[in-house]
């Protein structure tokens, strides 16, 4: 199945991978982008290894959430055609803060 970002997961994701670049330098931020990369990709092959994100599972759409590192995890749902990345979150920020952004 093909995965597809949502503009609010990829501006989370880039903004994380900003600030990896200026705190720890570029190898430490390539192999986070490599990281999250392999993570979608096994997302598409193996759709329901993510758990019920309970953040959002008052929501009528289930969406699931899968940790990529222990600082970072991806949120998405599964679509009819596609994986849907929906939001990239910072495990050590607000869980409902960060649900409350998520369409």
């Amino acid at each position: 199945m093909k995965t597809k970002w949502t503009p609010l997961a990829k501006k989370q994701w880039k903004a994380t991978a900003r600030y990896i670049l200026r705190m720890f330098g570029k190898q430490t931020k390539d192999s986070f982008m490599e990281e999250v990369r392999q993570t979608a990709e096994l997302l598409g092959e193996q759709p329901y290894m993510g758990k019920i994100e309970p953040y959002l599972a008052h929501r009528p759409v289930k969406y699931r959430s899968i940790v990529v590192n222990r600082l970072n995890k991806i949120v998405y749902r599964i679509d009819d055609d596609a994986i849907r990345i929906v939001a990239f979150w910072d495990t050590r920020r607000e869980p409902k803060k960060q649900a409350e952004q998520v369409e």
